[in-house]
């Protein structure tokens, strides 16, 4: 490839990858990385918008660029004895994916299986309705069902207080409403393994984006449950690199519990009560992550339940806290610190 050849190459990808985070100023942050000039940018756009990989809108001040899908597919499927994931998954969506980097498709195989799956077996729904979007930059694909509701229906079968008990519950991992044919990891990984991973149900919103978790109320009741998945084509992330962080020989033997969860509204988190509710089923872990991001303070009685309580109940687990203020931090150090002279004095 020649340098001149190189150089329109390159310039037509900054334009291709960038295009969607400066939507009104492309052509300027163009301009200055490369040092051309406007009408040479310019050129470079008119090609694409013929090309149809971008559009534009607006008038001359007030334009704005946006990629056009290079793939969409919307189609609804009858739940019925017939219907499967894999085979949805190899003839309604590979297609779509022909030129996508073999890790990416890896990763949107196992998260579109594995939520297709769960609304076949547990939405008590009739139909699953699927979105999937394509850009040169990323992969969106949103699996909805009309049926009785996740948060509702984890809430009803395991007998918890209300759908944000449920959200907790299925924050930690190894939550199934129907043990005997399920596992209870596929939401756990899939959240791990998108860039973007979002369940929509009555008017909540739970997911993670970069790993961060999110939880949200709107004012749509959404009846039945929408999961939303997002991924960039460029990811080097693959399904074997997300497992390898929680699991050991080849179990599901570490899980990250984000405590605000145990929240309700801004409430404090102080009693043994609230601290029992974040800790239920986690002695099924060996190592337990508790990150305490936007929880600013804690009270003795609820850190005393989880580090020296749950700590002396199960002392094979590896019990981490993270991302603490100052103050949890030097909450659950005083409590280790007695934990330990009360250990000396009995040992």
């Amino acid at each position: 490839m020649t340098l001149k050849r190189q150089q329109r190459y390159e310039i037509t990808e900054f334009l291709l990858w960038n295009i969607r985070d400066h939507p009104s100023d492309i052509v300027r942050v163009t301009q200055e990385n490369f040092k051309i000039s406007r009408p040479a940018v310019l050129r470079y756009i008119h090609k694409l918008i013929q090309e149809n990989r971008i559009e534009v809108e607006g008038t001359t001040r007030n334009r704005k660029y946006s990629l056009v899908t290079a793939s969409t597919m919307r189609r609804a499927y009858e739940i019925n004895s017939s219907l499967a994931e894999d085979k949805v998954w190899r003839n309604d969506v590979v297609p779509l994916l022909k030129g996508i980097k073999e890790n990416v498709v890896g990763i949107c195989h196992y998260g579109f299986t594995e939520i297709f799956n769960n609304a076949i077996d547990h939405s008590q729904g009739t139909q699953i309705e699927i979105d999937v979007k394509i850009w040169i930059d990323k992969i969106d694909m949103r699996i909805s069902d009309n049926g009785i509701g996740i948060f509702i229906n984890i809430q009803q079968k395991c007998k918890l207080d209300d759908p944000l008990h449920a959200i907790l519950e299925l924050s930690k991992g190894k939550l199934t409403t129907e043990p005997e044919t399920h596992s209870g990891e596929g939401i756990f990984f899939s959240s791990r393994m998108f860039d973007f991973f979002a369940i929509l149900s009555d008017k909540l919103v739970f997911g993670y984006k970069d790993n961060l978790d999110l939880l949200l109320e709107t004012e749509d009741d959404r009846h039945g449950t929408s999961v939303h998945m997002e991924i960039s084509t460029a990811s080097t992330r693959t399904t074997e690199s997300v497992f390898s962080k929680f699991t050991k020989d080849f179990g599901f033997d570490k899980t990250i519990v984000p405590v605000r969860l145990a929240r309700y509204g801004n409430e404090n988190l102080i009693s043994r009560s609230q601290a029992k509710r974040l800790i239920a089923r986690l002695d099924r872990f060996k190592t337990v992550i508790f990150d305490f991001k936007e929880v600013n303070q804690i009270g003795r009685a609820f850190a005393d339940e989880i580090f020296r309580v749950f700590a002396n109940a199960n002392p094979v687990i590896q019990i981490i806290p993270t991302n603490e203020s100052k103050k949890v931090k030097a909450l659950i150090q005083e409590i280790k610190r007695e934990k330990e002279k009360v250990s000396k004095i009995q040992g």
